[in-house]
């Protein structure tokens, strides 16, 4: 069970509700804060002084006041009205962190929402019944409207919902899971479910959780990358990189220390060369550059998790409701922007590496293409080009989606985040990024064969004894995107990832 409270919410444990399934529950202390907001927006029903959100049309129509007995009508007509999302459906634990994260920043009490309503979202989340949420359609500010009113509408029974891998209508969903739809919304409640970062947050958290695995998958296959070439290993020696002074540098040579600890070979500085090219020499120093960035926009993102992004928000303490612009993405589209470029250096990296291994030019002593009788047999040698075509893609996706705005709501709402862009095509980038890392992977195994394989550091060795498991050395040439996919698929197992991750911990 995972209690939250607003502001305790990590990394970790958004990966323990979302894709671990953990159960949720939240403190008594939230549950109070919400009950008290809820009760000051009644007092502002009341008095019917146009409050924006209670009482009031949405974006441009914020000049047209609702009457009393309209209120709640108009939270229903939002979500029906702003439920424009088109493309693809976002995956189920996208939906399952958007659930999470709303309910996180509803209960910190700055909303106005019922207690009730909040609850039957952490009932959705605990028993898995997962909204259909399409993935296209969200500016980034207010927020994620139109993803999060998809999201939203299963509360009252409307929309589409997954439940147990099938695709149904809403009130069929509610029905098997056991769920009592909400009768209705009251006021300011739709606004509050709608209007904030949840959707672009949680496709940020899941492309950090990605970012850390593929940066450990780099690193190792870095090492057999290493020892295949007959690299120099005193480019990872710990004064050197002290003297950058940068964190994720030194991080990033210490675990290399770690995995070619007992390798026998790689190679000392003058022993055949004098030096590496700078895909091996300079690799701490790429590395490292990513892993400061996935560290940076974690703390961003770490930060928006616990975040208040609704407008506008209930000051009880000063009896104020204020309209102001928390729901603006910026942060997260920033973030993520960021993130897209430093996943697409370990893709850019890791090719120039397999094109070391394939070209005999330039790979100390490797045959053309790591295959016997090059010419008959072409070998390695399209497993490059296809690694080059994906990180071509990445170059066009790492364009930046937060320099761009459009104005919207009759040009109300002027300048947009679109975060949930960069956050999407982040992951797109991560998962060309996971691939083109697997197959230099495939390739560092096929060339390892041409070298003593008794003189693989432990490290590597498990890793190796791994892959060829399943991925036999290639003698002549055969069909190869089926090894290709099995080992981008090994790539992504939970048993790979443990055997990895004993070094980067």
């Amino acid at each position: 069970m995972v209690e939250i409270n607003g502001s305790n919410l990590t990394l970790d444990s958004f990966s323990k509700v979302v894709l671990d399934h953990e159960e949720l529950q939240i403190s008594d202390t939230s549950k109070t804060q919400v009950n008290n907001a809820r009760l000051y927006v009644k007092e502002v029903i009341k008095s019917e002084v146009p409050t924006y959100g209670i009482n009031t049309g949405f974006g441009k129509l914020s000049v047209v006041s609702i009457a009393k007995e309209d209120v709640n009508k108009l939270q229903e007509n939002l979500l029906k009205s702003h439920a424009c999302g088109v493309g693809e459906p976002f995956s189920e634990e996208v939906v399952r962190g958007m659930l999470l994260l709303r309910i996180n920043a509803l209960i910190k009490g700055y909303s106005g929402i019922r207690l009730s309503v909040i609850e039957k979202m952490v009932e959705f989340l605990n028993k898995n019944l997962i909204p259909i949420v399409y993935s296209q359609g969200s500016l980034g500010a207010s927020g994620d409207l139109a993803p999060l009113s998809h999201m939203a509408l299963p509360l009252l029974g409307l929309g589409e919902v997954y439940y147990q891998g099938k695709k149904m209508e809403a009130k069929n969903g509610l029905e098997l899971a056991g769920i009592t739809p909400i009768e209705m919304l009251e006021a300011k409640e739709g606004l509050s479910l709608i209007n904030g970062t949840q959707a672009m947050t949680s496709v940020a958290a899941l492309a950090l959780l990605e970012s850390y695995d593929l940066m450990c998958l780099s690193e190792h296959v870095l090492g057999l990358t290493m020892e295949a070439l007959t690299g120099i290993d005193e480019v990872f020696y710990d004064k050197i990189h002290l003297l950058r002074n940068q964190p994720g540098q030194i991080k990033v040579a210490k675990t290399m220390r770690g995995i070619l600890k007992d390798s026998k070979l790689t190679t000392k500085q003058g022993e055949l060369r004098v030096q590496d090219a700078y895909s091996l020499r300079c690799s701490p120093q790429v590395l490292g550059a990513s892993l400061d960035a996935i560290d940076y926009c974690r703390n961003v993102v770490e930060n928006e998790m616990n975040a208040v992004t609704d407008n506008p928000l209930v000051f009880i303490d000063d009896q104020k409701v204020i309209s102001a612009g928390n729901f603006h993405g910026q942060p997260i589209a920033i973030a993520m922007d960021f993130l897209a470029i430093a996943m697409s250096e370990l893709a850019n990296i890791s090719e120039r590496r397999i094109e070391r291994m394939v070209n005999t030019n330039l790979s100390n002593g490797l045959p053309a293409f790591l295959v016997h009788k090059p010419g008959i047999n072409s070998g390695f040698m399209i497993v490059q080009y296809s690694a080059a075509s994906l990180v071509s893609e990445n170059k066009a996706l790492a364009h930046p989606a937060s320099v761009d705005s459009i104005p919207s709501s009759a040009n109300q709402e002027d300048h947009v985040s679109m975060g949930t862009i960069s956050a999407r095509k982040t992951r797109d980038i991560i998962n060309n990024s996971q691939k083109v890392i697997a197959m230099e992977l495939f390739t560092a195994c096929q060339a390892l064969n041409f070298r003593d394989l008794n003189k693989l550091s432990s490290r590597s060795k498990e890793i190796y004894t791994y892959v060829r498991k399943e991925i036999p050395f290639i003698q002549e040439d055969t069909i190869m995107y089926k090894m290709i996919h099995s080992v981008i698929e090994m790539t992504k197992r939970s048993e790979f990832k443990q055997l990895i991750n004993l070094e980067c911990d």
